[in-house]
């Protein structure tokens, strides 16, 4: 095994798994892309084990502090102790992210289960050296139905990889379903965004469902409708708006499987226009969620990003009625949390209103967030009294 040596550690003895060009003594491109390294610092001393790709700004990401061989046997390991996890701490469901990249130790791997399917995405290529390794380990663990490789990142980019899609075991004739506690949900893992559903927010949303009681809702972003069905099993009466057909169809189908269709309206329309054209026509509603995509993909892009966050948010605080509920989401790791918190304050104010908060929450436990590795935790979830 070759060695790659560092001339920089504090970060590395932190904890972090991520070791960039500049920490390194040679040049990285000296390595085979993909190839395992064994990391040491200046003084000889063994800082871990880690696949590399020169043509990367993080030119390596560490698997193990441990001596051991990076084998099927490796893996397994990991991915099964990703699993115990999960059987420990996620309830009420048959869909969770069995393995989340650098927080389960396995850097550039996502494995998402809906119900008897996985779906799987390889996002770095030190990672998708060992696919083969890996389906077969995934197979044997899980026993799927069907697999689905989803590697139409963007990240693969610029990790130097292609975008593609396909299904490596069983079919999709056959869409899975999966259950949020009561509530059923068609996904479909390889038209779908991301890899089929949005799996992070499953806890917020059953959380602002609970506080919710009748009157009328909206749900902007709705997508697969995940927060719209959480409203309306509460009695509450609600707007879906997305700018994708196959969005809107799939949460029409979602209400349908529940019977909540009498509760729900799904409706394609741009939602910056939507809320405008709401505003203009005064209506007001009693809870609103708000769920948007990534606004910001890298730093350079953060002040653009908030002047979106801001424009939605001070939109919706205007629609609420007074004592209405607001939950307000940002999937953007740029946008940190106290940044997202002074951007709803500076909301409040331009929509006239007060607010106060009732929880501030993250992404779902079936992503945990590794203290040693920051960029793991992206999800802020805010829900708020609007008065």
């Amino acid at each position: 095994m070759l060695t790659a040596v560092l001339n920089r550690t504090s970060r590395i003895l932190a904890g972090h798994l991520w070791v960039f060009s500049n920490e390194l003594s040679q040049s990285p491109k000296i390595f085979e892309p993909g190839s395992i390294v064994e990391l040491r610092d200046k003084k000889n001393t063994f800082m871990g084990i880690g696949y590399v790709n020169p043509h990367s700004l993080i030119a390596i990401r560490i698997l193990t502090r441990e001596h051991e061989e990076i084998n099927e046997a490796f893996f397994r390991k990991r991915i099964l102790n990703a699993l115990e996890y999960r059987k420990r701490f996620i309830k009420n469901t048959n869909a969770f992210r069995a393995v989340y990249s650098e927080s389960d130790l396995l850097p550039g791997l996502i494995v998402d289960k809906y119900n008897d399917c996985l779906s799987v995405q390889f996002l770095t290529l030190g990672i998708e050296k060992w696919t083969d390794v890996i389906l077969k380990v995934l197979d044997e663990v899980f026993s799927p139905s069907t697999i689905v490789v989803r590697n139409d990142s963007n990240s693969r980019t610029l990790e130097g990889l292609p975008q593609e899609k396909r299904i490596v075991k069983g079919s999709l004739d056959t869409l899975p379903q999966i259950k949020e506690g009561s509530t059923i949900f068609e996904i479909d893992p390889f038209t779908g965004q991301k890899t089929g559903f949005f799996l992070d927010q499953a806890e917020n949303r059953a959380q602002f469902g609970s506080l919710c009681s009748e009157g009328i809702g909206l749900d902007l972003f709705c997508y697969g409708g995940g927060w719209s069905l959480k409203m309306a099993e509460s009695g509450v009466s609600v707007k879906g708006i997305d700018s994708s057909e196959p969005a809107i169809k799939r949460a029409q189908r979602n209400a349908e499987l529940n019977n909540l269709t009498d509760r729900c309206e799904f409706i394609k329309a741009d939602v910056f226009d939507f809320v405008k054209e709401e505003i203009a026509a005064k209506s007001v509603y009693d809870c609103i969620v708000l769920d948007p995509p990534a606004f910001v993909k890298s730093k350079q892009k953060i002040s653009e990003a908030l002047r979106a966050y801001k424009e939605l948010n001070t939109a919706c605080m205007k629609l609420l009625k007074p004592n209405g509920l607001l939950a307000t989401s940002s999937c953007s790791y740029h946008v940190d949390r106290l940044t997202f918190l002074e951007m709803l304050r500076t909301a409040a104010r331009d929509a006239g209103r007060l607010a106060r908060i009732i929880e501030v929450r993250a992404q779902a436990k079936d992503h945990p967030v590794s203290l040693t590795v920051p960029e793991t935790e992206y999800l802020k979830c805010v829900i708020l009294e609007v008065i």
